[in-house]
C-alpha cells in the first residue's frame, strides 16, 4: 500500500493528491489477504490462486473480481466455467480485456492463477478468486499494488512538454534553453545529454502564478550530441521530455588518411584534418591498438580553426588507423583506416652454386 505522507507540508497539493489516489485505486477490500502481489507499473504480474483441495479444475468454475472496500464488485476480471471463459464471451470489463490469461495446461493441479500483462497504476486493489460450485465454496482475496514510475500523464498539473532551443552558439559551444510553462507541484527540470547523464546547468529561473510554475534552465554544451530537456513531477509520478540536436561545428570530422610514398621497405602515411576547434591531437595506431611514434605534426589556424597534419613511417604489413581528438570539448572523431601492404624481405641462402637471392 502506498506510504502515508504528512499532511501539513501537501495540503497545497491536497486537490491533486486526492485525484491521483482516484486514479492508482489503492484501496483495499483484503483486510486479511491469502496474498498480496506488489508490481511495478507496465510490468506483468501472477495473481495466485488455488482451492484447497488442489483437485483438478478443467470441468470446474472460477471466477475473478476486482472488489471495493465494500467487497461489492467493481470490476469483471475473467471467469472460467468448464473451458469457457471472457475471451469466448462477452462480461469482462474494458480495463482488462486483452491483458488477461490463465494457465490452461495447470489447471488439472488445481491452478486457478490469472496473469495480467502491463500491470496499471489504476490495477491496484484487492480481488476475489471464487469458486462457487466447490462443496464447500471458497472465495480467496489477493491485495495487489501497482507502484508507479516516472512516466508521462495526462493529469491536471502535469508539465506540457518542455519547450527547447539554442539560444547562442559558437564554433565550439552551444548555449541552451529549456522552458516549462503552467504545472504542478513544481516540476523538477534538468538538462540531460545523450547517454543519460545529467548535465551541469545554471540555477533555475522559476516563477509562480495562480498555483502553477513557470521554469526556465539553461545550459552551455560543447560537443554535437541529442540533448534532452526532462521535467519531472515526483509527487504525481509525471515525467515529459523535450530533444533537440546539436552540432558544435569546431568538432572534428573523420580524417583523411593516404599513402604519400612507398618502397618494399616502408610506408609514409599521411594523417589530415581541417577546420577544426579547439586544436585536434592527432594519433597513428597499428591494428594492436598500440600507439605508434610519428613526425612532429603540421598545424595551421586559419579564421580561429586549424588544420592538422600528422606523418608516420611504417615498415610493416598492417591495418593502421588515425583519430582525432579535442579533450576540451570531450570529442573523438570517427577513426580512419589504411591497410598497408609491404614486400617481404629477400632471404639469402647459400647454395653449392654461390649465393641465390630468394624473395618470400
Amino acid at each position: 500500500m502506498m506510504k502515508q505522507l504528512p499532511l501539513l507540508p501537501l495540503l497545497p497539493l491536497l486537490p491533486l493528491l486526492l485525484l491521483f489516489s482516484l486514479l492508482t485505486g489503492n484501496s483495499s477490500a483484503c483486510t486479511n489477504a491469502d496474498s498480496k502481489v506488489i508490481s511495478t507499473e507496465g510490468t506483468d504480474v501472477i495473481l495466485p490462486c488455488s482451492p484447497s483441495t488442489r483437485e483438478n479444475l478443467q470441468n470446474k468454475l472460477f471466477d475473478w473480481k476486482k472488489v471495493g472496500q465494500g467487497g461489492e464488485t467493481l470490476h469483471e476480471v475473467f471467469m472460467y466455467d468448464s473451458a469457457v471463459h471472457y475471451e469466448r464471451h462477452s462480461g469482462q470489463s474494458e480495463q482488462f480485456k486483452g491483458r488477461v490469461s490463465y494457465f490452461q495446461n495447470e489447471l488439472k493441479h488445481g491452478n486457478a492463477s490469472i496473469f495480467i500483462r502491463k500491470t496499471k497504476v489504476i490495477d491496484s486493489g484487492s480481488y476475489t478468486c471464487y469458486f462457487p460450485k466447490l462443496q464447500p465454496d471458497e472465495k480467496f482475496c489477493i491485495e495487489l499494488v501497482v507502484d508507479p514510475i516516472l512516466t508521462v500523464r495526462t493529469i491536471p498539473g502535469a508539465s506540457p512538454k518542455p519547450h527547447v532551443k539554442i539560444i547562442a552558439e559558437s564554433n565550439s559551444w552551444a548555449r541552451l534553453q529549456c522552458e516549462v510553462h503552467g504545472a504542478h507541484p513544481e516540476p523538477k527540470v534538468e538538462w540531460w545529454d545523450g547517454s543519460g547523464n545529467i548535465l551541469p546547468a545554471e540555477e533555475p529561473q522559476v516563477s509562480e502564478r495562480g498555483g502553477s510554475y513557470d521554469v526556465i534552465l539553461h545550459t552551455t554544451v560543447t560537443k554535437t550530441d541529442n540533448y534532452s530537456c526532462v521535467a519531472s513531477q515526483e509527487e504525481i509520478k509525471h515525467q515529459i521530455s523535450a530533444e533537440t540536436l546539436v552540432h558544435i561545428s569546431g568538432a572534428a570530422s573523420k580524417p583523411s588518411v593516404t599513402i604519400i610514398d612507398q618502397t618494399k621497405d616502408f610506408s609514409l602515411l599521411q594523417c589530415e584534418v581541417n577546420g577544426a576547434f579547439p586544436k585536434p591531437l592527432l594519433q597513428w595506431t597499428d591494428s594492436s591498438g598500440n600507439t605508434l611514434n610519428t613526425e612532429e605534426p603540421q598545424v595551421s589556424e586559419r579564421g580561429g580553426s586549424y588544420d592538422v597534419i600528422l606523418n608516420i613511417t611504417v615498415t610493416k604489413t598492417d591495418r593502421y588507423q588515425c583519430v582525432a581528438s579535442q579533450e576540451e570539448i570531450r570529442h573523438q572523431s570517427k577513426p580512419a583506416h589504411i591497410y598497408v601492404s609491404l614486400s617481404a624481405p629477400d632471404v639469402v641462402m647459400k647454395t653449392s652454386a654461390g649465393v641465390t637471392m630468394v624473395s618470400i
